[in-house]
């Protein structure tokens, strides 16, 4: 059953009533808050309506996935600017003053407060008192929804305001700013609380399309190991520093939560990996829900009207005079949410998410393909090409699809366990050990036709706890692709710096080599363990040929639309004979000034640039300082500053650290 169109009318049919200064958030009132939760039909509706605040694209809509989802060895957004901005997000050069930022905390804040409220007048609601099951369930879903959006907060921003009562119970109406270590333990608490009276998925009408007791798990989970994790902390003696990367010294005890709750999610059964990878993602852009397999939770996005999702994933898609013609049926699509150019030759050569994950070309209004000749490939695990001619928005749509997101996945609750379990038991040879290789083999099982290999390779990376942690962050790397996780991830075990100082040299050395020579391509090439890879495999020049479509979405989603084939994507080669066209990859060399191009020196601005001299330089709290290898490499400033303008609001209650001077 979809829940989307309800969701919809949830946004438009029910308010609350609040005093929201701070906030600047406006939650008109149609109800009195006594009637709305007398009735159960009607606190339903109220419960739409906050899940109606995630929807919007200021906030998991779009920015969530785009201008917040960072750069790093898999995600990546390509930058000429060769000038501190605004709002750089994802090249880590911002200030307070960026309009994005201030969007972004006020779409939170606002999905907060409706929480806030609901729960509040839930909870002094007689309904409430009688201990009825429905209403403990909509008040679950409340609070897992009001944690989601904390979390992802925190992540970002570290401190933060934070209260679980509505602005218009604040005496001043500014919310406190509190520990990320005490929000997170407040969060899981609340959880833990709520988690015992939730229902499964699959005995939920709307099934993962709303919020679960096995959501809730996994989530206390997801804030257990960011809790236990690093993360970025301020200085606060000092205006200038970009702050020190530090964890809790009770960090041990929230991986034992992590694992315990990923542990009972698994043992529900209520989940599995049944379906090949690819059609997961398939039948979210058919608006296909599925209750028992990988999806946990999606995001319920409303067809034509809420989310980019597939819209800013997937192929670019061209139109001409606002429409697309002929067998194009599919409209406009941006494209914009791409890949780094290099993360296709991270994996194994028989892993079934490398092709169907990477996109080589996009579409003209006709629907002829075009080869991508770019710094990045598109992301295709989600399209709205992959929609079946009878689920199209029509040759007119763009924007807006309303494509699902998966927010939590079963692939993450398995490698979230077998990360905590290497943690806690010093690898895996303790006693949950067998069960934290299992986890990862299930993942990477789905991924690969043979089943032998796959039980081979876990075992080889299980002998430390060093590789061990590597494999897992490895499959997550090949697994989670455009799901805003691979820079949490590295944060989370203090390897941000390490990882994006060779992604600027992978794009660095290999524009140098295409001049010649490069001085870093054999570091990057040792440190990725394929020697000669870069500079003696890469095919600078790609065959292709237009090609029919093969009519069976296991080899591309789209059954309708002609294809590219490509001769060599991987490794040079030999030119096949007529019928192949040429195009050159990795031109990134500018012969003018004597260096790579602008977009190799700018993409990690605020970590890590060059200039048109030929120098390279890490950023050091704010100030340019000549590489000198990976020791002592400074932090990774992804935090982001409070908006200027809720520090206006709260009356200078609120300050900036991490180097931002406004």
């Amino acid at each position: 059953m979809k829940i989307k169109n309800i969701i919809i009318a949830g946004l438009v049919a029910v308010g609350f009533s609040a005093c929201n200064d701070y906030l600047d958030v406006d939650a008109p009132s149609k109800y009195d808050n006594d009637y709305v939760f007398s009735d159960k039909t009607e606190i339903n509706r109220a419960l739409n309506g906050v899940y109606a605040q995630l929807l919007v694209n200021n906030l998991y809509g779009s920015a969530y996935l785009s201008t917040f989802c960072l750069n790093s060895d898999v995600e990546m957004n390509i930058s000429s600017n060769e000038m501190p901005t605004d709002n750089g997000y994802r090249r880590f050069d911002c200030n307070s003053m960026g309009s994005d930022i201030n969007n972004y905390w006020v779409a939170a804040y606002k999905a907060i407060e409706y929480a806030n409220n609901f729960i509040y007048n839930l909870e002094k609601s007689e309904l409430y008192s009688t201990g009825d099951s429905e209403i403990m369930q909509k008040l679950g879903e409340a609070k897992a929804l009001r944690a989601m959006v904390y979390h992802d907060m925190v992540v970002m921003f570290g401190d933060i305001p934070f209260s679980f009562t509505p602005t218009y119970e604040l005496s001043d109406f500014v919310m406190p700013v509190v520990n990320r270590e005490e929000i997170h333990k407040t969060l899981i608490a609340d959880l833990e609380g709520v988690a015992p009276y939730m229902t499964f998925a699959r005995d939920l009408s709307e099934g993962v399309e709303r919020a679960s007791k096995e959501f809730c798990w996994a989530l206390i989970a997801r804030m257990s190991l960011a809790y236990g994790g690093y993360s970025l902390r301020p200085d606060e003696n000092s205006n200038t520093s970009y702050g020190v990367m530090r964890r809790p010294t009770d960090y041990l005890d929230y991986y034992k939560v992590a694992q315990a709750y990923c542990d009972s999610v698994i043992s529900s059964g209520t989940h599995a990996l049944n379906l090949p990878y690819n059609q997961v993602f398939i039948n979210q852009c058919n608006y296909i829900v599925v209750n028992n397999d990988d999806p946990i939770f999606e995001i319920p996005f409303a067809k034509k009207s809420t989310g980019r999702v597939g819209y800013i994933h997937g192929p670019k898609g061209e139109n001409y005079e606002g429409s697309t013609t002929g067998i194009n049926i599919w409209g406009k699509s941006d494209g914009g949410a791409r890949l780094s150019a290099f993360y296709r030759y991270s994996f194994d050569e028989e892993d079934l998410r490398r092709d169907f994950t990477s996109g080589m070309w996009y579409y003209q209004y006709d629907g002829t393909p075009v080869i991508l000749t770019d710094y990045t490939v598109y992301n295709n695990k989600w399209s709205k090409f992959w929609a079946n001619s009878g689920n199209t928005l029509g040759a007119d749509s763009e924007g807006e699809t309303g494509i699902n997101f998966p927010y939590m996945r079963y692939a993450d609750v398995l490698l979230m366990f077998a990360e905590a379990t290497n943690e806690l038991e010093n690898g895996a040879s303790g006693p949950n050990g067998e069960a934290a290789k299992e986890a990862l083999r299930m993942v990477r099982a789905r991924a690969f036709a043979n089943s032998g290999d796959v039980s081979t390779y876990v075992a080889s990376v299980a002998g430390n706890k060093e590789d061990f942690l590597k494999a897992i962050l490895d499959e997550r790397k090949w697994e989670f692709a455009g799901e805003n996780m691979r820079w949490k991830d590295l944060v989370r075990n203090n390897l941000y710096s390490e990882v994006l100082y060779y992604s600027f040299l992978r794009y660095y050395s290999v524009a140098e080599n295409a001049a010649g020579t490069s001085d870093y391509i054999a570091a990057v090439e040792e440190y990725d363990g394929k020697p000669g890879y870069l500079e003696l495999d890469l095919p600078y020049d790609i065959y292709y040929q237009i090609a029919d479509n093969p009519a069976n979405v296991d080899i591309y989603p789209n059954t309708t639309l002609n294809v590219l084939n490509l001769y060599n994507q991987y490794k040079a080669a030999q030119y096949p004979g007529t019928g192949w066209s040429t195009a050159q990859f990795y031109q990134w060399w500018n012969e003018n000034d004597g260096c790579p191009k602008d977009q190799c020196l700018f993409s990690f601005y605020g970590f890590m640039r060059g200039d048109r001299r030929g120098s390279v330089y890490i950023i050091n709290n704010g100030t340019e300082t000549h590489i000198s290898g990976t020791n002592n490499l400074p932090v990774v400033r992804y935090i982001l500053p409070y908006p200027n303008a809720a520090i206006q609001r709260s009356a200078g209650v609120y300050k900036n650290y991490y180097g931002f001077t406004r």
